[in-house]
């Protein structure tokens, strides 16, 4: 499996960025995807995860109510739309997938990871 993910880039504060990971493969609709980030001096922290369905999503705190992760199995695509982006938020974004297919947030669970790419939030 491979993953690229795009859609990076310079915001101001308070605005919107969708990112979007491609993913090839021919098992892409099994598994659960996620999106990770990476700011500088910081460990690799989870951002949300979804199901293969769909059926489930899972946010991380600082995240929640503010970002929206989705998928469309049929392009192999997965996407994280953020709103009401903050400073807080700068970091490398990384697409992710779990072929045990379950929901989890621990980045070690996950098999396949894409190159990243960078989201930075100017105050």
């Amino acid at each position: 499996v491979q993953l690229q993910a795009c859609g990076g880039g310079l915001v101001q504060t308070g605005c919107s960025l969708r990112l979007s990971c491609a993913a090839s493969g021919r098992s892409f609709s099994r598994y659960t995807m996620g999106w990770f980030r990476q700011a500088p001096g910081k460990e690799r922290e989870f951002v949300a995860a979804i199901t293969w369905s769909g059926g489930s999503v899972y946010y991380s705190g600082s995240v929640k109510g503010r970002f929206t992760i989705s998928r469309d199995n049929a392009k192999n695509t997965v996407y994280l739309q953020m709103n009401s982006l903050k400073p807080e938020d700068t970091a490398v974004y990384y697409c992710a997938a779990d072929l045990t297919a379950q929901l989890r947030t621990k980045y070690d669970f996950y098999d396949y990871w894409g190159q990243g790419t960078k989201v930075t939030v100017s105050s």
